[in-house]
C-alpha cells in the first residue's frame, strides 16, 4: 500500500493505492458526501481486488483531508476528481467510481477523464422520499459502460426504480451503506460478509468481462 497527495484547486486530496502485482485494470474510487474512504464497501474492494489483478486507488477528497464534514457543490467535486485523475495518470483500462455522491461525480466525469467504465456504488437516484427528483440523467449520460451496485432497501432509490437498460446488481436486504441487518431474515438472507461478497464479485466479474477485455 502506498499513499500520495495530489493537488487540486481546493486543496490536496489523499490517495491510498493498493497495487496488483500484474494489473489487468485499475479502479479509482471516492467516497460519498458525508463519509470517507473507510466505508465498508470501499475498504472491501481495496482489500480484495488487487489479488485479482486490479489496482485500487481510494481517493479522499480535499474537504475530508481538511477535516470538513460538508462537501462542496457538485461542480467543485467534479473539478477535484478530474484533478486527481490527471495527477494519477492511469495507464491501461481503468474504472472510475465511488459511492453515493462519489458515484454521481464518477458518472459526470468518467468518459471525459478517459475511464473505460464507471462503478456506481449506492447511486443516489433521488433524495429519500422524493422519487420525482430523479438523477437518472447523470447515470445514463456517463458515456461508458456503467455498473450500479445497489442495496435492496436503499431509500435513495431501490433497484426496481432504475430504468430498463441500466446494469444493476442487487445486494439483498442492504441499505444505502450496503449494510444488512445483524440477524438474517427471509428478506435479509445475507450476513455482512456475504453482502460485501456480492459487491466484490459483481465488480470483479464486470471489470474483467466488460472493461479489462475492452480497453
Amino acid at each position: 500500500m502506498t499513499e500520495r497527495m495530489i493537488a487540486t484547486s481546493i486543496g490536496e486530496a489523499r490517495v491510498v493505492v493498493r497495487r496488483a502485482r500484474k494489473p489487468i485494470a485499475g479502479l479509482v474510487l471516492t467516497h460519498g458526501a458525508g463519509g470517507g474512504i473507510d466505508a465498508r464497501d470501499l475498504v472491501h474492494l481495496a482489500d480484495l481486488l488487487p489479488s485479482q489483478g486490479i489496482t485500487v486507488s481510494l481517493v479522499e477528497m480535499p474537504w475530508r483531508v481538511q477535516g470538513k464534514r460538508i462537501a462542496p457543490r457538485p461542480a467543485v467535486i467534479d473539478e477535484a476528481y478530474r484533478a486527481v485523475i490527471a495527477g494519477l495518470r492511469p495507464t491501461g483500462p481503468f474504472v472510475l467510481g465511488g459511492r453515493s455522491a462519489g458515484a454521481r461525480s464518477a458518472c459526470r466525469v468518467g468518459a471525459g477523464a478517459g475511464a473505460t467504465g464507471v462503478l456506481a456504488l449506492a447511486f443516489p437516484l433521488h433524495p429519500p422520499g422524493k422519487p420525482e427528483t430523479s438523477r437518472v440523467d447523470e447515470l445514463t449520460c456517463a458515456g461508458v459502460p456503467t455498473l450500479v451496485v445497489q442495496g435492496e432497501r436503499d431509500p435513495f432509490g431501490g433497484p426496481a426504480e432504475f430504468p430498463g437498460g441500466v446494469d444493476v446488481v442487487v445486494v439483498p436486504g442492504a441499505d444505502h451503506g450496503l449494510r444488512v441487518p445483524a440477524r438474517r431474515t427471509p428478506t435479509a438472507p445475507l450476513d455482512q460478509a456475504g453482502a460485501l461478497a456480492v459487491v466484490s464479485q459483481a465488480a470483479l466479474e464486470w471489470i474483467v468481462r466488460d472493461v479489462a477485455g475492452n480497453p
